[in-house]
């Protein structure tokens, strides 16, 4: 049986308050759990704004989760051009200790049910891909490919 996720209520660097069980009435929720002196969380949320971009529009939920200050998020979001929400997990890191976090990224795609439906660290271009083919067939689309066939990406980097 699939894990439950814990919920949460976390402020945004926009200040909106974010609550999972109110988001997981929408559809699905994918949690990316980072730290901004992270050189991996650096290389892989350009490649989630990618996923974010193909299925912003049909309404993709996911939400980064900075274990930073506001203002250090404002400044990765801004300096990585990430356009989705970025939550604030303060000092002491409840949120990331409910979900037993023991590298970043981190990233948790959880269900409408509130399961936690697929977790992995570091960077996993496999990964990356099994999500995409999620959220492919939770809108029944078919989105462009994620990696360019041109692009060297390493097929795994650690957390």
């Amino acid at each position: 049986m699939a894990q439950r996720a814990p919920a949460f209520d976390l402020t945004g660097i926009d200040g909106q308050r974010y609550s999972l069980s109110e988001a997981l009435a929408r559809g699905p929720v994918l949690a990316a759990f980072f730290k901004v002196s992270c050189p991996t969380c650096h290389y892989t949320f350009p490649f989630l704004e990618r996923l974010y971009q193909q299925f912003r529009s049909q309404g993709m939920q996911l939400w980064g989760i900075v274990q930073d200050t506001a203002r250090d998020g404002q400044r990765f979001a801004q300096e990585r051009g990430i356009t989705f929400p970025i939550l604030v997990d303060p000092e002491p890191y409840a949120t990331s200790r409910q979900y037993r976090l023991k590298f970043v990224p981190a990233l948790f795609l959880i269900e409408p049910d509130g399961h936690i439906a697929w977790s992995g660290d570091g960077f996993s271009k496999a990964d990356l891909l099994e999500i995409q083919q999620y959220f492919a067939r939770h809108f029944a689309t078919q989105p462009p490919p994620l990696f360019a066939p041109d692009e060297k990406v390493p097929e795994y980097k650690p957390g």
